[in-house]
C-alpha cells in the first residue's frame, strides 16, 4: 500500500517505518496536518503502551484502563476516551505510532474534494475511512479510525482502482468530514438558469429537473456540486478548472489569491467540463471556441449567480466560474474598511445633487463593491438610480440596472445617451473605455445627475490624466469631477492565528516608508481556520482626493500628476500606502500584504 512515487510535497523522513512518510514541517516542503510515525511502528505491546510512552496518560492509569477492559470486554483505549482521560487526536495518534503509520490532523489537512468523492458516502462511513488526497497517480492517501480493517482497505481499493496509503485519524473528525461532504453534494441544487425569458419554459424547467435527480447517482455531478459547495463555503470568488497533461487541477481564489483545493482524475476531466456546461446551457458538443453562460444554483439556502467561461487550451478544454455571492455585494463603507477623512470626503461628494465620483484602481480591486456600497445609501423612493454595466453583477433592488449587449449594439454609450433620456437621477457607469463614453459622463454630470463610474489608473490623480488623454477638455473634467478615490483589496488577518510583532526601523526603511523608530504590528501565522493561510476575508485600503479650488486651478493648467499629488496631501489625502499603514497598527492586516498590493 505503500506509494511508489510520492510528490515533491511529500519528504522522506529517515528513521520512520514508511519510505515515503511526509514531514510536517514547512520549510521542508510539508504538508500541514500530515505527520509522520516518530518509531517504525511496534511489534508487539498496545496502544495504552504508546499513550503511556508519548505522555498522554498515566502508568497506573493505563493498567487500571487495562483491568476495566477485562470486565468490560471493550478496548482498554475506547474505555480511556470515554472516560475522557485522553481526547480522540491523542488515541488517533497512538494508533498511527503502533502501526507506523502517518497520522492526519483533518482540521488542519486541506482535503481533495476529487479524491473524497471516489467513495459513496454509505462507504465511507461504513468503514469509517475517507479518501482525502493523492499521493501519486495511482495511490490514494485514505484517513482511517481502524487501520487494521483490511476488508475496508480491500474494498475502497477495488471500488477506485487505486492503491491506498492509509494515515490514521480521530474518528469524530473522518465523521464530520463525512457530515460535511454530503451536506456539499445535497445542498447544492440547481435552480432555473437566467437568461432570456424564453429560457424559462416548462420543457428546459423539467430538463433542470431530470439532471438533479440522477445527481445522487452521477460521480461526475456529485464532485462538481461538492467543489461549488466547497467553493462557495469557503468564500472563493473563482473556480478554476484547469486541464494538465493528465490530471485537472481545480484552483479556488480565495481573498485575491489562487491557491489549488482539488485534482480531477484524468478519466473524468471532459465529463467534468461537460457538466459544467450543461449546467450553464452551453455547447458540450462546441470545443473550438469559448463560450459564456451563467446559472443560479442555491447553496444551503443562498442563492448565487456563476457566471461561467469555457476556454480550449493546448492541453483540453477548462472552465472558469466566477461566483456572484449577494451578501458579498451588500457591504457597507463601514464594513468595506472605508473610515475617517477618507469616507467624510467620499460621502459629502456622492450626497450632491450632481457631479461626478470617479473610483480607480486595476481589475479584481473592489471597485464596483464600493460603487454599490454607495448606490445602497442613495437608493431612496425619491431617488431614479439607473446602472450600466458589463455585466450586471448582482441585482439590486430598487435600481434598474442595464446590461451591456454589444452584439445587438448595446455598448455603454449607447446605453449611457438612452438612460439620460430615461429621467435620471443618479447614474451608475461600470466603467469609462473610451473617450466617448467619457465625454457622454462629464456632460451628464454637467447637467444636473449624479455620476458614478470607475476608471483603470494607479492613484487618483492619475484619473485626471487618464480623461484628458481620452480628449476631455481639461476644464470640463474640473467642472465635473467631485471626488476621485483609488482603491485596492488587502487581506485581512484570521482573528484567530494572528500574532502581535515588532517591524525593526530597517525592515520600514527597506520599505520605504518613514516611521519613526519602531512599530507595532501583527504578523499571519495559519490555522485549519484560515486554511493555514494566515489570513480570512479582505479589506479596502482608499486614497481619496477632493476636487478643492486649487486642485481644480491645477487640473485646467495640466499640471502633472505628482504636484497635483503633493497638494492632494497637503490638503490631508492620504496616498493608499499610508491608510494600508493604519490598518496595519489596527492589527486589521499585515505590514507584507500593505506592500504586496501597493507596490
Amino acid at each position: 500500500m505503500d506509494a511508489k512515487d510520492p510528490p515533491s510535497h511529500l519528504r522522506p523522513v529517515p528513521g520512520s517505518g514508511d519510505s515515503t512518510a511526509p514531514s510536517l514541517e514547512p520549510e521542508a516542503g510539508g504538508t500541514p496536518g500530515l505527520t509522520p510515525p516518530i518509531a517504525r511502528g511496534r511489534s508487539s505491546g498496545f496502544v495504552t503502551d504508546v499513550l503511556v510512552d508519548l505522555g498522554y496518560v498515566g502508568d497506573d492509569r493505563a493498567r487500571q484502563a487495562v483491568e476495566e477492559a477485562r470486565t468490560a470486554a471493550r478496548p482498554p483505549e475506547a474505555l480511556l476516551l470515554e472516560q475522557s482521560a485522553i481526547t480522540a487526536d491523542q488515541l488517533s495518534r497512538a494508533v498511527a505510532e503502533r502501526y507506523g503509520l502517518d497520522h492526519v490532523d483533518l482540521s488542519a489537512y486541506h482535503v481533495d474534494m476529487a479524491a473524497a468523492n471516489l467513495v459513496t458516502v454509505d462507504t465511507a462511513r461504513r468503514y469509517r475511512a475517507m479518501p482525502i488526497g493523492f499521493v501519486d497517480r495511482e495511490t490514494l492517501l485514505v484517513a482511517m479510525a481502524d487501520p487494521t480493517n483490511v476488508l475496508a482497505i480491500d474494498d475502497i481499493q477495488i471500488a477506485t482502482a487505486l492503491d491506498c496509503r492509509v494515515a490514521v485519524a480521530a474518528e469524530e473528525d473522518i465523521e464530520a468530514l463525512i457530515s460535511r461532504l454530503n451536506t456539499l453534494q445535497s445542498a447544492v441544487s440547481e435552480a432555473v438558469t437566467e437568461g432570456e425569458a424564453e429560457a424559462e419554459e416548462e420543457g428546459e424547467l423539467a430538463e433542470v429537473a431530470a439532471m438533479e435527480v440522477s445527481a445522487a447517482d452521477a460521480p461526475v455531478i456529485k464532485l462538481v456540486y461538492s467543489v461549488l459547495g466547497q467553493a462557495v463555503e469557503e468564500g472563493a470568488s473563482d473556480v478554476h478548472f484547469e486541464p494538465g497533461e493528465g490530471e485537472m487541477r481545480v484552483r479556488f481564489r480565495i481573498d485575491g489569491v489562487l491557491r489549488e483545493a482539488a485534482h480531477v482524475p484524468k478519466r473524468m476531466v471532459s465529463a467534468v467540463v461537460s457538466r459544467v456546461k450543461i449546467m450553464s446551457d452551453l455547447d458540450i458538443a462546441e470545443k473550438r471556441v469559448p463560450q459564456d453562460g451563467r446559472v443560479s444554483v442555491t447553496v444551503e439556502g443562498r442563492r448565487v449567480d456563476l457566471r461561467v467561461t469555457t476556454l480550449p487550451t493546448q492541453r483540453g478544454e477548462g472552465a472558469t466560474i466566477r461566483i456572484l455571492d449577494k451578501e458579498n455585494a451588500q457591504r457597507s463603507l463601514d464594513e468595506l474598511g472605508m473610515d475617517g477623512s477618507a469616507r467624510e470626503r467620499f460621502e459629502a461628494a456622492f450626497q450632491q445633487a450632481y457631479g461626478a465620483v470617479l473610483v480607480t484602481g486595476p481589475t479584481g480591486s473592489g471597485k464596483s463593491t464600493t460603487l454599490y456600497a454607495a448606490l445602497r445609501e442613495l437608493n431612496r423612493v425619491e431617488k431614479n438610480t439607473i446602472t450600466i454595466e458589463d455585466p450586471v453583477e448582482y441585482q439590486l433592488e430598487g435600481i434598474n440596472q442595464i446590461n451591456v449587449n454589444r452584439k445587438a449594439g448595446l455598448d455603454f454609450a449607447t446605453g449611457l445617451r438612452s438612460i439620460l433620456r430615461a429621467d435620471p437621477d443618479i447614474v451608475m457607469v461600470g466603467e469609462i473605455r473610451d473617450g466617448e463614453t467619457a465625454r457622454i459622463a462629464v456632460e451628464a454630470a454637467l447637467t444636473g445627475h449624479m455620476m458614478l463610474t470607475t476608471l483603470h489608473t494607479n492613484d487618483a490623480p492619475g484619473a485626471i490624466t487618464r480623461l484628458t488623454k481620452m480628449g476631455i477638455e481639461a476644464f470640463l473634467t474640473a467642472s465635473a469631477v467631485d471626488c476621485v478615490v483609488a482603491q485596492r483589496l488587502a487581506r485581512k488577518l484570521c482573528t484567530h492565528c494572528k500574532r502581535r510583532t515588532i517591524v525593526r526601523p530597517e525592515a520600514l526603511a527597506d520599505a520605504e516608508i518613514r516611521v519613526d523608530g519602531e512599530m507595532e504590528a501583527y504578523e499571519p501565522v495559519g490555522c485549519g481556520r484560515c486554511n493555514q493561510s494566515g489570513y480570512r476575508g479582505r479589506v479596502g485600503v482608499f486614497s481619496v482626493m477632493r476636487m478643492s479650488d486649487r486642485i481644480k486651478e491645477m487640473t485646467v493648467a495640466q499640471a502633472p500628476e505628482a504636484e497635483i499629488a503633493a497638494v492632494g496631501r497637503e490638503e490631508g489625502m492620504l496616498i493608499l500606502r499610508e491608510d494600508g499603514l493604519a490598518k496595519v497598527r489596527a492589527g486589521v492586516t499585515s505590514l507584507e500584504e500593505v506592500l504586496r498590493v501597493t507596490a
